[in-house]
């Protein structure tokens, strides 16, 4: 009997959401291979400051990091009519969808049988909705990595490598607010 394959595609947000989740999913036997796949990332100044933090977990944690080019202007086009939704709302959850088709799409293109998000372990992020936005895409696994205090294990470990944290979710509408 073939042993089955235990990588997962993990697709990553920045370094600091990844650090917990990649903790866990080891914990667990799988084998992470990180994705970096976020053109509603703005500016992009800010898309390379969070795919280094991903480096640095990837570093820490040994594993392998694929990025996908950036392409932001596909992005808006996806997100069209929902720039002045407010954070959390219909904008966020076409995002989602966004970014985890692609990884949907990267994990079939390399015979990786399942994936997930990181997106989860952010406690300013409803776990039920990016579950909802990923429904019907094969092979997603609905890891909630804010269980079993993912959210705090993260700032832990965020701390210990030195790791940026931004203080908005990516997008340019997800800018406002921030009180700068």
């Amino acid at each position: 009997m073939e042993k089955e394959d235990a990588r997962i595609l993990v697709h990553c947000c920045c370094g600091p959401c990844s650090t917990s989740s990649v903790e866990r999913l080891l914990s667990e036997g799988l084998i992470p291979v990180l994705f970096f796949s976020n053109s509603n990332i703005y500016p992009a100044a800010e898309f390379d400051k969070r795919y280094g933090g991903l480096l640095t977990v990837a570093g820490f944690y040994g594993l392998e990091v694929i990025r996908e080019e950036q392409d932001h202007a596909a992005w808006l086009r996806a997100v069209a009519g929902h720039e002045a939704e407010a954070e959390g709302g219909g904008r966020c959850s076409i995002c989602f969808r966004y970014n985890l088709e692609r990884a949907c799409l990267k994990a079939r293109e390399l015979g990786i049988p399942r994936f997930c998000t990181t997106l989860t372990v952010s406690r300013f992020k409803k776990s039920a909705m990016i579950f909802s936005a990923a429904s019907g895409l094969e092979g997603f696994q609905e890891w909630d990595f804010k269980k079993k205090d993912g959210f705090n294990r993260s700032i832990q470990l965020s701390k210990e490598l030195e790791l940026y944290r931004q203080d908005y979710c990516g997008c340019e509408f997800s800018m406002r607010g921030r009180g700068k």
